[in-house]
């Protein structure tokens, strides 16, 4: 029985319907899969981690936390991103602790953008950019990655820019395609706003920053002071400690964006957990901890690449992220929807069509695989992958 209404709603976000995530992940519980669909790990995180948030609790910290985050989090932060990237961060009015990257990608871009702004959006693309744009009256100019190694076509680029242009969204490493931004990327992006008399912003989705593989370096815009002058910039922990359920993360930008950024936040999530904050303060400095990660995602792909050697899907390069993607032009014609229902229904493995990060549904017969399973997962999927 259904709750009464009084008026029709006249939906903010009329063409968005249920997740793919979310359609694909019910469906594999409905056959009993193997989900290698959704980008969530199946093994533990961190056991010290889970001492320190258990320490937090027990010492009482259970009250809010300020707006910005935790003090002694922010420091840390401020700390690694000195190291890593060579770029000074003030901890007070440049990081805000946030609920997951997500959050932080939706929250910068309702403080910056106004009914009529064009923001460039790279396809296949992350599903939450565009309702994003779309509910704060702003308008995707989509432009599609160059098939199959998804690259930037920057003349593209150029050829979209318009005066109302407000913002370009870049995810470094990219979900789904598992590709990365080069020196040239960022080359290419500095002279393009350069050459521009319009202040156009950078919004960088950066939550697989340290999955990034074959020694390729991560090429974060918290490394180019001119870039991150216009920039948000958004991380996650739970993609970096394999806690995706925490949903913490956190954004990085200068001190007057950040400023318009907390006025929103202030009033909408105001404070994330505090154990997890004051666990993460000091769990953050043992680095090891975050710049061992690549290593071991990249043994999850190679092992799950090599188990697939047999198979007859063929791979697309992965350079970073939780994902591997795949043609099966050798198996069938089918649109890869169908093929992912397919597969889920009667292999047993669930994955996700990568045409469902397309808006007009581009179909390259491609779907994605995410890797960040135990192996005995990953040996249970290729075992039924290898009878298709």
């Amino acid at each position: 029985m259904s709750l009464p209404t009084t008026a029709l709603i006249n939906s903010k976000l009329p063409d968005v319907g249920t997740s793919i995530f979310t359609v694909m992940s019910a469906l594999a519980n409905e056959h009993n899969a193997v989900n290698l669909g959704q980008g969530f790990p199946d093994f533990p995180m961190p056991e010290a981690l889970i001492d320190a948030v258990d320490k937090a609790m027990r010492d009482g910290y259970n009250q809010y936390q300020p707006m910005q985050g935790n003090l002694q989090l922010r420091e840390t932060l401020a700390e690694k991103i000195a190291s890593l990237y060579q770029t000074s961060i003030n901890p007070a009015d440049e990081i805000t602790i946030t609920p997951g990257g997500t959050y932080a990608l939706y929250t910068a871009m309702t403080c910056l953008l106004r009914p009529g702004d064009e923001v460039i959006v790279f396809e296949p693309a992350y599903d939450s950019y565009i309702p994003g744009i779309v509910i704060n009256g702003a308008v995707p100019v989509r432009i599609p990655l160059q098939f199959p190694d998804y690259k930037i076509d920057w003349n593209k680029v150029r050829n979209r820019i318009t005066p109302r242009t407000r913002m370009i969204i870049i995810n470094n490493p990219n979900n789904p395609t598992a590709s990365i931004l080069r020196e040239e990327d960022i080359q290419s992006l500095r002279d393009l706003l350069n050459s521009f008399d319009q202040q156009t912003y950078i919004l960088s989705d950066e939550v697989y920053e340290h999955l990034v593989f074959d020694n390729l370096p991560h090429l974060s815009i918290l490394r180019y002071p001119d870039l991150l002058s216009r920039a948000f910039v958004c991380f996650s922990f739970g993609k970096v400690y394999h806690c995706t359920g925490w949903k913490l993360g956190y954004a990085v930008a200068p001190a007057a964006l950040m400023s318009e950024f907390r006025k929103l936040h202030q009033f909408n999530c105001f404070s994330c957990h505090s154990p997890s904050q004051i666990a993460l303060a000091s769990f953050l400095k043992d680095r090891d901890q975050y710049l061992s990660l690549a290593a071991d995602m990249q043994d999850r792909r190679d092992y799950f690449l090599e188990l697939m050697r047999p198979s007859r899907f063929s791979f697309l390069n992965s350079y970073g992220s939780y994902f591997v993607c795949a043609q099966y032009k050798a198996i069938s014609d089918e649109g890869d929807f169908t093929f992912a229902q397919k597969l889920t229904r009667e292999q047993k493995v669930a994955t996700i069509p990568v045409s469902s990060f397309y808006t007009n549904g581009t179909d390259h017969k491609v779907i994605r695989f995410c890797f960040a399973k135990k192996k005995e997962t990953l040996e249970n999927a290729a075992e039924r992958l290898l009878r298709v």
